[in-house]
This record gives structure tokens, C-alpha cells and sequence, in this order.
């Protein structure tokens, strides 16, 4: 498991008697049944699309546990792919099971969409760029003379496509959805994703944090029924800044991986794999602002 116990960082799962399906940028997922999943949130980070070789001690339980909360917070909203199956049930290993416990879910089995719903709720990142050289944020027009980081007039809905591993995602056009998923599953996507930021914001924005941006993922049952999957308002999904300490012009200071992104720019490295090590205080630091915005945002440790 690369891990000695419950408290140590987690790079990879290596379970015994479930089989492993695939392994994204940070979750393993195993076969539980024909109609569920163990879903294991490991430690890894990855930036620019790259995986980097230092794991991030309990980021995957604060995933875990953060997208938890916001599930059930959605829920009156949305129905989600969690299951009542504790995941150290579907473990036979008892050492297997205590690490896989606080960072690992037993989710539907459900048919993910090709695009992730991403919403906009600030002028920050891509959009920054994209809006300085068109004036627009994938094809949205938006107001003349609006700052770095400026709130929008109201949040936007940009969809994207699912990269393969180690690609990076692409912006695509609303018709281009359309056309991927149909015109009614893509409304129904769009509006949801916007009332799931909404509520989101308006909660995280009570507890001291701004969710410039997010992005969601939605995943369908056998019988067309729509599903919230994944993750949902993370520190990997979103960014987080600290209301205290906003106002447009800069990149304000976050809760996310944002610190270890600027951490990267100022390396000589080209984005491409191998990801350069992280020094420990890099590492030390992304740890507590994953666990600091967990502790804000539910209350919880």
C-alpha cells in the first residue's frame, strides 16, 4: 500500500482480493461488484497536468471527507453516486481497511459524461488569459475593464473534455456540449452545476472562504438517470481564497493547489512529466492549507 498505517501519505494503492480498474491523476478505483466501486482517494498532487513524485500527507482523506460534506449538502439538489457500504467492509485485509477507511468511498457504478461542467465565478486562471486576448471567457463576452481575480456579473458555465492522463484538459463551446451529450442532458447539466456552485459559495463564502471556480462531474444509471460524481468543491476541483484577504489585481492567496502551481513557476521545468520534486516546506505547507480549508468549511478536522 506504500503506507504503514492510517496517518501515513498514501502515493498508491495496492489492495488484495479487489481489482484495480484504473488509476487517475489521484483516485485508484477498484471492482467491488458489477454494480459498485471502491473508490480510493490516495495523496498524490498533481499540477499541470502532471503527476508529482511527493505525496501530500492526508490530502486524499480531506478529498474524501470535504466531498462527503458537499454531497449531502447537494443532495435536495442532486443525487450522488455514494452508497450506504462503508469502504472497510469491502476490504478483507484489516490493515488495507484502516487505511483506506477515512479516504475511500463505495460508489454507484454509473457511465461518467465525456465533459466536466466547469463554472466560473471569478476572473482568475485560463479565463484571466483568455479574457485579456478576446474580451470574452470561451466565447462568453463579458464587461470591458474587469480586473485580475474581479467577482463576474454572475457566474458562468464553461464545459471542458476530459483529457487522457497526462493531457491536459480543453474549453469547448456550449454547442460543442451539445452536440457531445445532447441538447436536453447539456441544460440540464449547465443549470445544475450553477445552482451546486450557488450554494456552495454562498455557504463557503460564510465561513471566510471565496470558490472563485470549480468544476463538477455527472455520470449517468442504466436508466438515464443523472448523477453528481467524483469530487465535489475540493481544494483539487476548485480554488479557494481566504475572503479576508481579497481584492482584484493580484492572484490572491488560497487554501488549494494553487500555492504549489506558483511554487512551479518558479522552476526551470517545461510542465512535462517527470514532475520535479517538491521541497518538504512546499509539501508541509499544501498539507495544512488542504486541512485548514476542510476545518473552515465543515467545521471538522
Amino acid at each position: 500500500m506504500n503506507a504503514s498505517g492510517a496517518d501515513a501519505a498514501l502515493y498508491e494503492s495496492h489492495l488484495t482480493g479487489l481489482k484495480r480498474l484504473s488509476q487517475g491523476k489521484v483516485r485508484d478505483i477498484y471492482e467491488v461488484d458489477a454494480r459498485h466501486l471502491l473508490i480510493v482517494t490516495t495523496d498524490r498532487l498533481s499540477a499541470f497536468d502532471v503527476i508529482l513524485p511527493n505525496p501530500i500527507p492526508g490530502k486524499g482523506e480531506v478529498l474524501t471527507q470535504l466531498s462527503n460534506f458537499w454531497f449531502e449538502r447537494m443532495r435536495p439538489i442532486v443525487p450522488n453516486h455514494l452508497t450506504d457500504r462503508r469502504p472497510e467492509d469491502v476490504v478483507a485485509n484489516p490493515a488495507e481497511a484502516a487505511i483506506v477507511a477515512r479516504r475511500s468511498v463505495v460508489a454507484r457504478r454509473l457511465q461518467p459524461l465525456p465533459v466536466e461542467a466547469v463554472v466560473r465565478g471569478y476572473l482568475i486562471g485560463s479565463g484571466w488569459k483568455d479574457y485579456r486576448a478576446t474580451g470574452a471567457v470561451c466565447g462568453i463576452p463579458l464587461p470591458a475593464g474587469l480586473a485580475l481575480a474581479a467577482q463576474l456579473p454572475e457566474p458562468i458555465f464553461t464545459p471542458a473534455t476530459k483529457a487522457a492522463l497526462g493531457e491536459h484538459d480543453e474549453n469547448i463551446s456550449f454547442a460543442r456540449m451539445e452536440s457531445l451529450v445532447g441538447t436536453d442532458l447539456a441544460r440540464r447539466v449547465r443549470d445544475l452545476a450553477l445552482a451546486i456552485y450557488a450554494r456552495g459559495a454562498e455557504h463557503a463564502r460564510s465561513r471566510g472562504i471565496i470558490i472563485a471556480d470549480t468544476k463538477f462531474e455527472f455520470g449517468l444509471d442504466t436508466d438515464g438517470g443523472l448523477y453528481l460524481i467524483d469530487e465535489v468543491l475540493t481544494p483539487d476541483s476548485s480554488r479557494f481564497w481566504p475572503a479576508s484577504g481579497y481584492r482584484t489585481g493580484i492572484s490572491p492567496p488560497s487554501f488549494d493547489k494553487q500555492y504549489v502551481r506558483d511554487y512551479l513557476e518558479t522552476l526551470d521545468w517545461n510542465k512535462k512529466a517527470p514532475g520535479p520534486d517538491l521541497p518538504e516546506e512546499v509539501v508541509r505547507r499544501t498539507s495544512e492549507k488542504y486541512r485548514q480549508a476542510l476545518e473552515l468549511l465543515t467545521g471538522t478536522g
